[in-house]
């Protein structure tokens, strides 16, 4: 994967990690914090299970929940210490809250052998360290790097909502989804590790058999995924964010197709501090591959470049979580499909 001038990674090896291969990534955050959350269309923290869907030959099921605006959580343990993470399609790798990893163990420190370098996430350098253990329910991840993001930073990360189940330590990004061929279930509030590398996914036939609609997932030159849409039957791309809560378009492309916006006291707030109102628009065509989503209201703002230019792609939204619970979402990194019914 090619990276842009400005995103590098500044190593400076210890010696508790100097036999460990370390890929050079960038790491992405494309998450929108709502400053008002009249523009969360639906509330899934009551989410169903199903006995039968943690069961799936092959793979290791781990159990999420979902806490305020929409974010889905999985508990973990870092070093041994319980932790929360975002499971964030739309970042590269595992950030941990900085003050959250001091109290885990894990500190960039140079007296200690887990200091690592530096990293650029949104034109801010921030620290790297290594974690040497990453479990979660009876999934092993091994050891891993994490990017720590200061506590007083503009983040949704840097933010406490509720009770320690929904409390956020930092996010789970794609190199371990990836890794491991996640099969994520925004339904049912499991996660799928593949733990048997050879055997065949069966997952298209099960949904196809359950009437979802297939369509194709591809991750770009930068690491965001994303899918074909329409809109008035023009082409686009949405980026799947499982960390974005709402679903949002881009301002200026819904208003060239000649959708009507209605302002809002809501504002989006990402996760590089900028701020930007928000509108909604009433999207009566919206096409997601060959699947119509029905006609329903939509969040509209002025999304910043980074969430619009995906390598050599030009995104028209972010695909959030609110939608891909409401159409049933099965996002499957072995296949590269997203499935939704």
């Amino acid at each position: 994967m090619s990276l842009p001038s400005g995103r590098r990674i500044d190593f400076r090896m210890r010696r508790s990690v100097s036999s460990l291969k370390i890929p050079r990534v960038r790491i992405r955050r494309l998450g929108i914090l709502f400053g008002v959350l009249m523009m969360t269309p639906i509330a899934i923290c009551g989410a169903p299970r199903s006995i039968r869907s943690t069961q799936l030959s092959g793979y290791k099921a781990v159990p999420v929940h979902y806490g305020p605006l929409n974010k889905m959580i999985m508990s973990v343990n870092i070093d041994g210490q319980p932790a929360n993470l975002l499971v964030d399609t739309g970042a590269n790798q595992i950030i941990l809250d900085a003050t959250a990893a001091e109290s885990l163990g894990v500190r960039p420190s140079q007296h200690r052998l887990t200091y690592i370098g530096l990293t650029e996430i949104n034109g801010q350098l921030l620290p790297m360290a290594f974690v040497r253990s990453l479990t979660a329910g009876s999934m092993s991840f091994g050891s891993s790097l994490v990017a720590l993001l200061p506590s007083g930073a503009r983040s949704n990360l840097s933010s406490r909502w509720g009770d320690s189940r929904s409390r956020v330590n930092g996010v789970l990004g794609a190199d371990i989804l990836v890794r491991h061929k996640a099969v994520i279930n925004c339904r049912t509030q499991f996660i799928f590790l593949k733990t048997d590398q050879s055997r065949p996914s069966q997952i298209t036939a099960f949904a196809l058999s359950e009437k979802f609609t297939k369509i194709p997932l591809r991750r770009e030159e930068n690491g965001a995924f994303t899918v074909p849409c329409s809109i008035h039957r023009q082409a686009g791309r949405l980026v799947v964010d499982t960390g974005g809560f709402v679903t949002t378009f881009n301002e200026a492309t819904v208003k060239s197709l000649g959708i009507s916006l209605q302002s809002t006291r809501a504002s989006a707030r990402f996760t590089s501090g900028m701020g930007r109102p928000i509108s909604i628009g009433q999207f009566n065509d919206l096409m997601i591959g060959d699947f119509k989503v029905p006609a329903a209201k939509f969040g509209v703002a002025m999304l910043p470049n980074f969430v619009l230019a995906q390598g050599n792609t030009r995104s028209v939204g972010i695909l959030g979580m609110d939608l891909l619970y409401k159409a049933r979402a099965i996002i499957d990194f072995d296949s590269m499909s997203l499935f939704l019914k």
